[in-house]
């Protein structure tokens, strides 16, 4: 529900069919779209109960209380106290405002709220726990938002991880992590359920340009997700973790990695040497970077790994892309080659007109 930006209800109306009743205009803002329910009191009630019911406490505001006239519509309706349908309305704008706005998301991620509320069915879907309902074009693009948020989310984990590394917090630098891992693991649910929606709305119909747009934003997302991958798998080793115990964590903080020819004169390479080298088969060794510097021969697979199946995935990803330039350029020359077959035939028209209006002006000659 956090796509939600702002609820109000706006006024109401009265109504005389099946029985004579007022209802509430709602409008709902989002990220990129906005719309408007009407609801009846009663509505209201029912949602309130559902929600305490289904969250085992009540939301954070009370409805307003229910008036007699309400109960027994004995006056006609445009004799109805104005004042207290006003006040009733800005009652259950401050009831729906204390939801969304509230610290606990218990009742905003509630699915009577979100029925209530008319969210739309792509988005139901896809909160919380990433699933798959059927996207509308403007839910698919409050999706792509929503998950952009998380990702910004992910990397505030990892970043609060390798500061509480910093400073030889490492149990709270373990929780951050794993929260990292988690938030991730949905962002890629949540992703697959993006990229299934955007091949339902090509096959609905979405126009060819709009389509290659969305799909050049999951990419995006996707590479996102694979960076944030290898930063929560692979995580950072400080010095400060290397120290050991911590009674001698003040003299492990202060240590500092060796120079590079400190770092050879130790492993004994000298100019009549052969270089040390990581890789079998390399003439020369291989530079350390901040990244491999801190791994082990298993850290330094895994990485190489990530790294080869970022390839293999960006490779694909210009498989496709160079598939639907060769159908594009496929369907380019089958249009020329019919333009030029029209050319050719409209060329033999005009032959044959031309001959007729030879023919024609001859004889006109002849009878002048």
């Amino acid at each position: 529900m956090t796509a939600i930006q702002a609820v109000y209800v706006k006024g109401h109306e009265e109504r005389s069919h099946p029985k004579p009743h007022t209802v509430y205009r709602i409008e709902i803002q989002a990220s990129v779209r906005s719309w408007t329910m009407w609801r009846r009191y009663s509505e209201f009630v029912d949602l309130h109960t559902e929600l305490t019911k289904s969250t085992s406490s009540p939301p954070p505001a009370s409805l307003p209380a229910k008036h007699t006239f309400s109960i027994l519509s004995i006056r006609p309706l445009h004799d109805r106290d104005e004042g207290l349908l006003e006040e009733r309305r800005a009652g259950l704008e401050v009831y729906l405002r204390a939801i969304i706005s509230a610290k606990e998301d218990k009742w905003r991620e509630s699915i009577a709220l979100r029925e209530f509320l008319g969210v739309p069915v792509g988005k139901q879907g896809n909160m919380g726990s990433g699933g798959t309902g059927t996207f509308s074009s403007p839910s698919w693009l409050d999706e792509h938002l929503e998950l952009q948020t998380r990702i910004r989310d992910v990397r505030a984990d990892i970043n609060k991880r390798d500061a509480l590394s910093d400073r030889g917090d490492v149990a709270a630098s373990h929780t951050s992590n794993v929260q990292a891992k988690k938030k991730l693991a949905e962002i890629l649910v949540r992703v697959r359920a993006l990229t299934r929606g955007l091949q339902e709305l090509g096959m609905s119909g979405m126009i060819e340009g709009e389509l290659q747009r969305r799909t050049d934003m999951v990419a995006r997302l996707q590479d996102d997700c694979e960076k944030l991958g290898k930063m929560v798998t692979v995580a950072r080793m400080t010095s400060r973790a290397a120290g050991g115990d911590t009674s001698s964590s003040a003299v492990s903080s202060t240590k500092v990695l060796a120079p590079e020819s400190d770092r050879a004169a130790l492993l004994g390479a000298t100019s009549f040497s052969k270089p040390v080298a990581r890789v079998f088969g390399q003439a020369a060794p291989p530079r350390e970077t901040a990244v491999t510097r801190p791994l082990d021969n298993q850290g330094l697979f895994q990485l190489q790994k990530q790294q080869m199946d970022q390839q293999d995935t960006q490779a694909a990803q210009l498989s496709t892309i160079l598939q639907r330039q060769k159908h594009l350029g496929e369907a380019i020359g089958a249009e020329l080659a019919s333009q030029i077959e029209l050319l050719d035939d409209l060329s033999d028209d005009v032959d044959r007109v031309g001959g007729k209006l030879t023919a024609a002006k001859k004889q006109m000659n002849r009878l002048g």
